[in-house]
């Protein structure tokens, strides 16, 4: 499994915005093939710094492409650049350790 992961700097009084465009559609769906769960934090001691992250039940390369068949840079990330001033942190994560409640805590 890995985790994409992003810390962005939101213009002041967008992380609202930058979240409710960049999340999801939360039309009832399946989220699209290999992509098991997604994260939007908002931070509290500072509310323009927004962190998002998924988890990816695959390869980099079929992650990157479930993103080209889902047109994400053209829909997503064009969408949203106007709400981010940075991009702090953008990478993949391979996941090396998974803990839950009541589980065992291998990757």
């Amino acid at each position: 499994m890995i985790c994409a992961h992003t810390v962005r700097k939101v213009k002041p009084g967008q992380a609202e915005a930058f979240i409710a465009e960049f999340s999801p559609p939360d039309d009832g769906g399946a989220p699209p093939a290999g992509w098991v769960r997604f994260f939007a934090l908002k931070g509290q001691n500072d509310p323009d710094t927004v962190v998002t992250f998924g988890f990816f039940d695959g390869t980099r390369d079929e992650m990157d492409s479930s993103q080209v068949d889902h047109g994400y840079a053209e829909r997503r990330r064009n969408a949203e650049e106007q709400y981010v001033d940075s991009v702090i942190s953008n990478d993949v994560y391979d996941v090396v350790v998974h803990m839950k409640a009541g589980e065992p805590t291998t990757a």
